[in-house]
């Protein structure tokens, strides 16, 4: 929360703010993702923790999309999608629509244990939000898309 001593905070000092917060939220999400990682399994990395959620979210793709999707190259999908395979959390299919190419899927174990995950985080966040109300929730919802899109790049 900003404070000045002086009066109200100007703009900038709102944007300082801001630019601090978002800086926490980051470093906790940042931990976050390891923990999750390891949850999964203990030698899951993080980076292939977010291909291996993106994935079960998003459903079987090929490694290009993924790679356009979440703007990585694909070399390191390559490389992330073995390292899931090695650890039993991914499976690699066919495409029916191109023999050539190979969707890359979540696996139902990694699938189950991201949904158990998931419900465990809502139920902690729910927890841990306890005294915000609805509306305080949605505010804050509505607030984080609002900036989450303003910042997009295109």
């Amino acid at each position: 929360m900003v404070s000045t001593t002086t009066g109200p905070a100007t703009r900038a000092d709102l944007l300082a703010g801001l630019d601090g917060e978002v800086a926490v939220m980051v470093r906790r999400i940042r931990r976050v993702i390891g923990q999750h990682a390891r949850e999964v399994h203990p030698d899951l990395q993080t980076a292939s923790y977010l291909l291996l959620a993106w994935l079960a979210n998003n459903g079987p793709q090929r490694g290009s999309v993924v790679a356009d999707q979440l703007g990585i190259d694909k070399g390191a999908i390559s490389r992330q999608a073995q390292h899931l395979e090695e650890l039993g959390l991914l499976d690699r299919s066919a495409d029916p629509d191109d023999g050539r190419a190979m969707l890359l899927a979540a696996s139902e174990a990694a699938v189950a244990r991201l949904a158990q995950m998931r419900d465990e985080r809502r139920q902690h966040i729910g927890e841990r939000l306890g005294d915000w109300s609805e509306t305080d929730l949605a505010t804050f919802v509505n607030l984080l898309g609002r900036y989450n899109q303003a910042l997009e790049v295109l």
